[in-house]
């Protein structure tokens, strides 16, 4: 049990061993195949929220050897990349699984794409074969008349002309049981990153970086077993499936839950699956855990839960109070990136700040550096940085490939850059400010839209908030919120005004927002992160119209 006292025993002692040959499916899934076959491994629930179908690692190892014995068939060799566009579905597993076992590279994205994000992403990456789904098929053969290294494309859903039909081919191919003896160094995975500032960068990790080193997401802020069934509540397109859906908890024996939600979440069905499918340990955007706050409760079966863990988002002390009252549960907060494992978490057995991202994980170095990577004293804001040096730690990403400039910005100093901002407090912990593009600047003052965020949503008729910083020529910037409205409460000038009254109440004066607007939505990424650029872009050509 990691308390208080053997936290940094712990973080001194604890190192993942990696091996010089190392490839996930071989290591892991097939290990675990072998040992014990009729392991649980994945419940996969179906769109109505009803029915589920179960795999066991037996089923998840076959499956993996079938899907590489196709792939290789169609010609995909190690190194090659292959693009990946399918919703929650097992299908998705055994691509994946089965490019990782061949030395292939999946490039996972979201169903969201459209034919020009399709086109990026082939063409950066010069990958040689394409794999979706019927929903998929009119995005990405939209694009393909723009991707001229493509050479196989993959449907999982029905008969396309021109695409090999998945279901079908793996029913009528001959087994052959293709695997590739990998280094832990190769390459075995890339996300593209969300790209809001500028074109996604292609983010590698190895073999070992993310088959290794999701063991410490899943260890220590999952705080996942052999016995554990944990649900992570992500599409597969972002890195979140990688941190919660796959690596980690697998490699720890635990069963992984998905459900293929078509539309909007069904928060109602959400609930009810907790219990239904014997869920121990759920992590989920804040925002979920903000819709479960304006539910009744006591309808659900929740006490089969024993641990829950959220990230992305602050989230405020009431959402937290009636999810501890509901189920006797703290939610633990952790962060990371598309380009590492989980650094930074409320861990198990030590005490939680509300407010703090916690503290730095075993295997983990993380300090606030200024920009010349010196750490700075406790309660001045720097830059989140990972230590490089003297030793790489198992979990960070090689590099943002083909692009030599931004990773000369980002690994340097003896740091990996993670391009956040945060404070660090006496005893450790870790206070999230905000990403360095989207800090306010204001009259001089730094403002972190976070804080002012979680100041907004510690009152009763906030459900969401979003804060940018809107362009103003005498101070340079103002703070601007976007304020999503509890149920039961209207848009009036005197409610944003006492909504202002309320942030200076609960942090400092010159955070509150000057500016509060009244939405019905905010734009988010797949992962559930409001993207704060769309909302600055959108006031910037406000403005410009009205010019």
């Amino acid at each position: 049990m990691l308390t208080r006292d053997n936290y940094e025993q712990l973080r001194s002692t604890f190192a993942l061993k990696v091996p010089p040959r190392f490839n996930y499916v071989r290591h892991v899934v097939d290990n675990w195949a072998s040992s014990q076959p009729d392991k649980l491994a994945l419940i996969a629930v179906e769109p109505d929220g009803n029915s589920a179908n179960r795999y066991t690692f037996a089923d998840i190892s076959a499956r993996a050897s079938e899907a590489a014995d196709l792939l290789g068939e169609l010609g995909v060799n190690k190194g090659d990349r292959v693009f990946v566009m399918l919703p929650r579905v097992v299908e998705w597993y055994d691509i994946l699984l089965g490019c990782i076992r061949l030395g292939a590279i999946p490039m996972p994205a979201t169903m969201q794409l459209t034919p020009r994000d399709v086109a990026y992403r082939v063409n950066a990456a010069d990958a040689s074969v394409v794999v979706t789904d019927d929903d998929g098929h009119e995005a990405v053969a939209g694009a393909l008349g723009e991707c001229p290294a493509v050479e196989a494309k993959i449907i999982v859903g029905q008969v396309k002309s021109g695409w090999t039909s998945y279901r079908d081919a793996i029913r009528t191919h001959r087994a052959s049981a293709m695997l590739e003896d990998t280094a832990s160094d190769d390459p075995m995975l890339i996300y593209f990153t969300s790209g809001t500032e500028s074109y996604p960068k292609m983010v590698l990790h190895t073999q070992a970086s993310y088959g290794i080193g999701h063991e410490i997401t899943a260890r220590f802020w999952h705080d996942l077993g052999e016995s554990d069934v944990h649900w992570t509540v992500s599409d597969t397109g972002w890195a979140k499936a990688a941190w919660g859906k796959l690596f980690g908890q697998w490699r720890l024996g635990a069963c992984v839950l998905m459900w293929n939600i078509i539309g909007k979440p069904d928060f109602d069905r959400m609930l009810r699956i907790i219990g239904e499918q014997g869920v121990t340990t759920f992590c989920a955007p804040p925002t979920i855990y903000r819709a479960f706050a304006q539910m009744d409760l006591s309808k659900y079966d929740l006490t089969g839960l024993r641990h829950s863990t959220a990230a992305g988002e602050p989230l405020n002390p009431e959402v937290i109070k009636v999810w501890r009252d509901a189920t006797g549960l703290q939610i633990y907060d952790g962060y990371g990136q598309t380009e590492t494992v989980n650094i930074v978490a409320n861990l198990p057995g030590i005490d939680v700040r509300p407010g703090s991202m916690g503290l730095p994980v075993p295997g983990f170095d993380v300090q606030i550096v200024d920009d010349a990577g010196n750490i700075v004293d406790d309660g001045v804001e720097g830059n989140i940085a990972v230590r490089i040096e003297p030793k790489r730690p198992v979990g960070l990403f090689k590099e943002y490939w083909r692009d030599s400039e931004k990773n000369e910005r980002v690994f340097r100093d003896g740091w990996y850059y993670t391009g956040d901002r945060a404070t660090r407090d006496s005893d450790g912990y870790i206070w999230f400010v905000g990403r360095a593009d989207d800090v306010i600047l204001s009259s001089a003052y730094r403002i972190g839209p976070f804080e002012v965020e979680s100041a907004l949503l510690e009152h009763v008729a906030v459900a969401e908030a979003a804060v940018v910083g809107k362009p103003d020529p005498g101070r340079g910037e103002i703070v601007k919120a976007f304020v999503i409205l509890a149920a039961g409460f209207l848009p009036t000038a005197e409610l944003g005004e006492q909504l202002k009254e309320h942030v200076k109440a609960t942090t400092a004066p010159y955070k509150y927002p000057r500016e509060i607007e009244f939405v019905d939505e905010l734009p988010k990424t797949v992962s559930g992160k409001i993207r704060r650029v769309e909302l600055r872009e959108q006031k910037a050509r406000d403005q410009a119209v009205r010019r």
